[in-house]
């Protein structure tokens, strides 16, 4: 079947956002790699990646104006969740969004997305445990038992066709957000999210008024 983007598999690599970024053409780019020697999260953090994972990294152009681009980070994470129910049916009801990059099962961290842009070019990083014998604190896996090298592909083909032919729609987002609803704090300050924006803002009510925080400068919301 062919499909809107190009694809490459490695079995090793530093980072699949880097050499997604760097080698991506005219169509989308799809890198998924067994493994990673230098895989990051936001702000440059380390990634710790489990016993299975997909470690996978979209490139593309969005076009269009650039402040409506940090909104692609949430449209990720609908794709995530579209994907992760049509492969795996039990996830439904327990599967939330963390505003802005993360993908919940229940209270458990079971994907990270990392979004970064170059000039006219986004890149989209997905890092989602499949299966983890011994999970670090607060992190869960999809399935109990191994599924294999080859779903860690099968996840990401179909993670990039949901992502590339989605459409955003704030209340689909708000529908699966876990962070609405909830008192947060932020680095300058705290308050209730009650809302999400046409253009993917987080609205939270505070003491002193309603507040909107974008994914790009916020850089971590408890």
């Amino acid at each position: 079947m062919d499909t809107p983007y190009d694809m490459v598999r490695l079995g090793a690599v530093a980072s699949t956002q880097d050499f997604a970024s760097s080698n991506v053409a005219s169509r989308p780019l799809l890198v998924v790699a067994d493994r990673q020697t230098a895989g990051r999260g936001r702000h440059g953090r380390v990634w710790v990646t489990a016993d299975r994972a997909v470690a996978a990294s979209l490139a593309f152009r969005p076009g269009g104006d650039p402040a409506q681009w940090p909104r692609l980070t949430l449209l990720a994470g609908v794709a995530v969740v579209e994907t992760v129910v049509a492969l795996h049916p039990p996830a439904r009801s327990m599967l939330r969004l963390k505003w802005p990059n993360d993908v919940l099962v229940g209270e458990g961290k079971l994907a990270g997305l990392l979004a970064e842009a170059d000039h006219d070019v986004v890149t989209i990083g997905l890092g989602l445990n499949l299966f983890w014998r011994d999970p670090v604190p607060g992190a869960v896996a999809l399935f109990d038992a191994d599924p294999g090298p080859d779903t860690a592909v099968t996840v990401a083909t179909a993670w990039a066709l949901n992502l590339l032919g989605g459409r955003w729609d704030p209340e689909v987002y708000a529908g699966l957000c876990s962070t609405l609803g909830r008192d947060i704090t932020w680095s300058e300050g705290s308050g209730r999210a009650v809302a999400v924006t046409a253009d993917g803002a987080l609205v939270v009510e505070t003491y002193d008024g309603r507040v909107e925080l974008r994914s790009g400068e916020v850089r971590e919301v408890r």
